[in-house]
């Protein structure tokens, strides 16, 4: 009965997005315009890009996840659709988690679309894609994770557009680094290291967190 909830809110949203387009448009032509101007700030060919690549890797994937994570809760307020939501079958832990898992689909292939455009720019390729698979996986849901949970928070703030990443960056910052460090290794062909370690304790936590205390974000 919960998975099916959560299919079914995820399916929603899904089938939403891919009728307006808005967050994915956005946040592709968002991310593509990032790699593009930062591909003119750094030679393409130096030893910066493998020191400071996964940094602008993951950096734009933070900026374009917010586009993704804003519209998370943003597209229930029309015709009340939220409280509808809310008072509906529906639990509010698979509401979350079903939203929760929409943003990681849009996100993550906000993400594989930009690897081609990163790799192309800055002549970046990982040697093998196994781990950087990973390290995206873990490291998109617990953007996600978060994301999702403060969108929910500021859904009624009438500068949610603003408060929102205000909320959010400083909770991604041991998330970013730890999954910099490891698409770093990874791109240079070392071991992935510590860091796998920590985003798959992070995702645990803060998914187990995030589900307990969200019938209090939504209802108060």
């Amino acid at each position: 009965m919960f998975l099916r909830q959560v299919w079914t809110i995820a399916a929603k949203d899904l089938h939403s997005e891919l009728r307006t387009k808005e967050a994915w448009n956005a946040s592709i032509a968002f991310s593509v315009v990032i790699l593009l101007l930062f591909a003119f700030a750094f030679d393409p060919s130096s030893d910066q890009i493998r020191e400071f690549g996964s940094g602008l890797l993951w950096m734009t994937y933070a900026f374009a996840g917010a586009l993704v994570l804003n519209r998370s809760f943003a597209r229930e307020l029309q015709n009340d659709c939220l409280d509808a939501l809310i008072a509906s079958p529906v639990s509010s832990p698979a509401l979350f988690v079903g939203k929760a898992l929409a943003n990681f689909m849009m996100l993550f292939a906000v993400e594989l679309f930009s690897l081609p455009v990163f790799g192309l720019f800055y002549n970046t390729w990982p040697p093998r894609f196994a781990p950087l698979l990973l390290v995206m996986v873990l490291g998109t849901w617990a953007l996600t994770i978060i994301g999702t949970l403060f969108s929910a928070l500021t859904v009624n703030l009438r500068l949610r557009e603003l408060m929102l990443p205000t909320l959010v960056y400083p909770m991604m910052i041991p998330v970013l680094i730890a999954a910099m460090t490891i698409t770093t290794n990874v791109l240079a062909g070392n071991a992935m290291g510590f860091g796998v370690r920590f985003l798959v304790a992070f995702d645990i936590i803060f998914t187990m967190l995030a589900v307990v205390f969200v019938d209090t974000v939504l209802v108060g």
